[in-house]
């Protein structure tokens, strides 16, 4: 049986895990690629989306969200990719 102490910290480790997960779901949700060229933009969205629990089609929705110009609209509205077998 767990003493009120040890549950304290288990709760307070859990939200602070919370806390971080949406912080890097924020990030993918804003970053842009801005002045960035592609490459830098690519490396900088990698970098976010290996530190959250995103996966597959959200990040892809992302990523296509962030490009800037001609280039986010025409990935946008392309057909999504046949799936990974």
């Amino acid at each position: 049986m767990e003493t009120a102490e040890e549950l304290f910290h288990k709760m307070k480790n859990e939200f602070r895990e919370t806390e971080e997960e949406e912080r890097k779901i924020k990030q993918l949700r804003t970053i842009e690629q801005g002045r960035r060229t592609c490459n830098e933009y690519v490396q900088e969205f990698k970098k976010i989306a290996r530190r959250s629990s995103y996966e597959r089609w959200p990040l892809i929705k992302e990523f296509k969200r962030g490009l800037r110009g001609a280039r986010g609209g025409e990935l946008t509205e392309a057909d999504p990719p046949p799936p990974v077998q």
